[in-house]
């Protein structure tokens, strides 16, 4: 498991390293920043990290900054002195949050929940679904979900609707089951299957899935569904030709 920590008091991050070691000894500390600017720089080369550590408070600013900045598909522990910023927290792909001094029960509690939203194994495992996922690909574009100890493949023709919330990538099917998947939204989105549209950061949607769409504030797109669900799916003015072209398409 990678991770990054973003964090400007050096002995909290060693601290945080050692705890995360302490709690799961498979786990990789890939980096740690300091700052709001080196925390966008290092997020826009696009590194491949499975969860953040972060704190708020940084010499140059909030952390919350560097989430608005860059799109940041994984979940994100906070770990911080100050209760304020809880809320916001959980706008930016929070998952817990850590008030300082933390301890290792609460690094153990967080990781735990961490790995219950996304149902990551060990290694062998890992490398048991990746192979799995690909020979199944090779015949029809599935992905691997996990419900409970089972391992299923489901193929995108039975997919409604994929979505990312709070950090989670999940999906849900034409007959309204919710399962979670293991890969991130861009790396579903590079999985070629033409009768799915990147709607915005959040959603790939299905052609079947879409009722109807109408015009909306500032030249954008309102999607209506053919099922109900809870957020309002916007597609923004520059992307609307692509999707009007789509969705004409057979």
């Amino acid at each position: 498991m990678r991770i990054l920590i973003i964090e400007d008091e050096k002995i909290t991050a060693e601290d945080l390293v050692y705890s995360i070691k302490e709690v799961r000894m498979n786990f990789e500390v890939v980096k740690t920043v300091t700052s709001v600017k080196s925390g966008i720089s290092f997020l826009k080369t696009q590194p491949i990290i499975d969860l953040i550590f972060s704190d708020i408070q940084l010499t140059d600013g909030l952390s919350f900054e560097i989430f608005k900045e860059v799109d940041v598909q994984v979940p994100v522990i906070f770990c911080t002195a100050y209760d304020e910023y809880a809320l916001h927290a959980f706008d930016a792909n929070g998952i817990a949050y850590l008030l300082k001094p933390f301890t290792i029960e609460a690094i153990e509690k967080a990781i735990q929940k961490f790995e219950k939203l996304t149902h990551h194994k060990d290694d062998k495992l890992t490398r048991l679904l990746q192979f799995m996922e690909n020979n199944v690909q090779k015949t029809s574009p599935s992905i691997l979900i996990h419900q409970g100890e089972k391992i299923i493949p489901i193929n995108f023709d039975n997919i409604a609707l994929l979505y990312l919330k709070n950090g989670v990538v999940k999906v849900q099917t034409f007959n309204r089951q919710i399962f979670y998947a293991s890969e991130t939204l861009e790396e579903l989105n590079n999985i070629h299957f033409p009768d799915l549209f990147r709607a915005n950061r959040q959603c790939l949607i299905h052609r079947k899935s879409i009722k109807s769409a109408a015009k909306y504030f500032n030249r954008r797109l309102v999607l209506h569904l053919n099922f109900p669900f809870e957020e309002k799916i916007i597609i923004s003015k520059e992307k609307a030709p692509a999707f009007l072209d789509w969705l004409t398409k057979k």
